[in-house]
């Protein structure tokens, strides 16, 4: 890995047209370099830089395909069909136990790239940009970049630091890299606590609620750059994450401040559930439900690339079909009826099921990749309310029917204890989020035991590959980081 995707980066921003319109405005292709000491110099300067921030995050070692499909093949509702290292067999496995397994070493470089960035470009903004571009720009602009930087803290802690539950957050965390390294010998910093890491992610997101634009002037950038609820709706899992369940509600209630449905945010932009989800998943990619996501197009160098895209993964008609769907997992659930339109997205290809049709765009795979939807928020909240409150929550309960029923509206949940309904949001959230990334996260959060699929066995939360080792790169370059 090149050193610079670890921590000596040198102060190169490619400048990116930029496009209130147009998707290919996150496009990572470097039109002109601007020096060190030009960077900040005008607006149109700065301004392509954030876009820069968001090119290096839609990275497909990152959150273009290779994060969301970390976050899902660990669980137990994929089978690997191809026994190949590079697209995460091991992961599959949950035998990530080597320093310098692909999976390992990606996505700690990507982050840490993309945190790096993030640092020095609130550092340049700081120090000159804020009287380029005046004091409320500067501030929405940092805004983006702390929210894109705890985005990656809030991946890093998923799969390489202990959950927050275990210890309440007194485990060894991450390194806490907070300003901007533009030269070799800066590399060595102890890693802070899971907790320290959780409230930087915290302090970063609030100040991103409160200095982030309202809302753009289009969808398009209303899906694919941050804006107030987006800074909200990934507070709801992070705290969820975090098991503060009143936080949780508290968060949740800016967006779905409604005591029945239909729920929708009525500040800001107007995120709501679509009537049809597969909508979502379709171009334009832009409906008000997909509050974050990373756009894609057929232009060289912005989509995800070879076996990093979410349908080469998923898909066996238009992709490689790496990983087919376990019949004994969420497929099998007989509550999840045939006419669901969320079993659209499963088709039978060879004789085995894929998720064949959630991501179906074929090569180059443009599909947008999603990072949070209102549905997420929606079921962070009634989770939330569910485990606060004793018995059936009226509100958890016609939010979890809610969105049950935008997919299948002949069924009606009716759980008849609080435990009862504590179980029907996690399988809800099994079924909606499939394929998106997040089992590994409730998996974790709870502490609970990965179960078995097909020929591995479960693992349980104390034992050895629950979370991964640290990268090889990191131990030799940083003379403080210690190994899990």
């Amino acid at each position: 890995m090149k050193k610079k995707n670890i921590l000596i980066i040198t102060l190169s921003f490619g400048m990116v047209i930029f496009s209130s319109c147009d998707k290919d405005k996150l496009s990572p292709i470097p039109q002109t370099f601007v020096a060190d000491a030009t960077a900040f110099d005008t607006p149109g300067r700065i301004a392509n830089q954030v876009n820069s921030l968001y090119a290096a995050l839609k990275s497909g070692a990152f959150f273009g395909g290779r994060a969301q499909i970390a976050g899902d093949i660990r669980g137990e509702d994929f089978i690997n069909e191809t026994t190949n290292l590079v697209t995460g067999a091991d992961v599959w496995q949950l035998n990530c136990t080597g320093t310098s397994a692909n999976f390992v070493k990606n996505m700690w470089a990507q982050a840490y790239y993309v945190i790096n960035l993030c640092n020095v470009f609130i550092d340049g903004m700081a120090a000159k940009g804020a009287s380029v571009v005046g004091a409320a720009l500067a501030a929405n602009y940092v805004g983006e970049a702390r929210m894109i930087r705890a985005l990656c803290y809030m991946k890093l802690l998923e799969h390489y630091a202990r959950p927050f539950a275990d210890g309440n957050g007194n485990k060894p965390g991450l390194p806490l890299r907070l300003v901007g390294i533009k030269e070799s010998g800066f590399s060595a910093l102890a890693r802070s606590t899971v907790a320290q890491v959780y409230a930087q992610i915290i302090a970063d997101l609030d100040f991103a609620e409160t200095n982030l634009p309202v809302n753009y002037a289009t969808a398009i950038l209303n899906t694919t750059r941050g804006h107030r609820n987006t800074a909200i709706a990934l507070k709801t899992r992070v705290y969820l994450v975090m098991q503060d369940y009143p936080k949780v509600i508290t968060e949740g209630n800016k967006l779905a401040p409604q005591a029945l449905p239909p729920y929708s945010a009525t500040s800001g932009v107007a995120n709501a559930l679509q009537a049809n989800i597969v909508n979502v998943f379709r171009s334009p990619y832009t409906t008000t439900e997909s509050i974050l996501s990373m756009p894609m197009s057929s232009t060289a160098g912005d989509n995800p690339g070879t076996q990093n895209q979410l349908g080469f993964y998923f898909a066996k008609s238009t992709g490689n079909g790496e990983f087919s769907l376990n019949p004994s997992g969420i497929i099998a659930d007989a509550g999840w009826i045939a006419a669901d339109s969320r079993r659209t997205f499963v088709a039978t290809v060879s004789g085995k099921p894929y998720l064949n049709l959630k991501y179906n765009g074929p090569s180059p795979y443009i599909d947008f990749a999603p990072i949070i939807r209102y549905a997420e928020v929606l079921l962070n909240l009634a989770e939330a309310l569910a485990r606060t409150n004793a018995g059936v929550d009226v509100k958890a309960l016609a939010i979890v029917n809610a969105v049950r029923k935008r997919s299948d509206p002949s069924t009606t949940l009716a759980p008849a204890s609080q435990a009862a309904l504590i179980a029907a949001i996690l399988q809800e959230r099994r079924i909606e989020f499939m394929g998106e990334g997040l089992r590994n996260i409730d998996h974790m959060r709870l502490l609970q035991t990965i179960p078995a699929k097909g020929s591995i066995s479960a693992k349980a939360a104390s034992e050895s590959g629950y979370i991964w080792p640290i990268s090889a790169d990191e131990m030799s370059l940083n003379p403080l980081m210690t190994d899990n």
